[in-house]
Formats: C-alpha cells, structure tokens, sequence
C-alpha cells in the first residue's frame, strides 16, 4: 500500500521561503506522477504543481509559477516543493498526492496527511 508523509511546513514571514518534503513508500516511486495540492481554511482544495516519472514535465497553477519549483529524487523516493517569495494567500494545509497513471492536476489516488504552512505579513 502507497504512504505518502509530509514534512517541512512552518510560520514563515511573507518573503520568506520553506522547503516541503514529500516521502512515497509501499511501491516503486519512478512509476508514479507525483503533485502537491493545498487547501486554506473555507475554501476547496486547490492544484499547486505536479512532477512526471522522471521530472522532465512539470505543471504549476498560475498563482505559483516563478515561485515555487517541484522536483524529485527517486533514489529519495522522496518529492519537494521549494517555495520562495512567500505570500500570506499561500497559508494553507500542503498535501502531496500520488498517481500511477495521470500527469496533472486533477486525479490522484493517494494523499498525504499534509502539512501546515502559514504565511505571516
């Protein structure tokens, strides 16, 4: 069975940066497109950045593109989300998701617990 465990959330002051790390176990990772997602308090969650197998593809939401940058180390099996220039509208709860089949944003079969980030101004 997949586990995805999140790590590296905190209270950051806007500007500042933090790294996420997303660890897979239960299945080889290279097979699976890997995405982080993000949900602030009353609203849905929301598509942040996706990663293919090999991390040759990568797919932002507008809001992040030049700010945060998705990469994996499969010999890690572990996923990150290096966030820079943070805003306080990045404050939410950071899920990392798992697929074996779709590149994107939009199916995920396994989730993470998440991890809290919160932006101060």
């Amino acid at each position: 069975q997949v586990q995805l465990v999140e790590s590296g959330g905190g209270l950051v002051q806007a500007g500042g940066s933090l790294r996420l790390s997303c660890v897979f176990s239960g299945r080889p990772f290279s097979n699976y497109y890997m995405g982080w997602f993000r949900q602030a308090p009353g609203k849905e969650r929301e598509f942040v950045a996706a990663i293919s197998w090999s991390g040759d593809r990568t797919l932002y939401v507008d809001s992040v593109k030049g700010r945060f940058t998705i990469s994996r180390d499969n010999a890690k099996n572990t996923v990150y989300l290096q966030m820079n220039s943070l805003k306080p509208e990045d404050t939410a709860v950071y899920y990392c998701a798992a697929d074996p089949r779709s590149f994107g944003s939009s199916r995920y079969d396994y989730w993470g617990q998440g991890t809290q980030v919160t932006v101060s101004s």
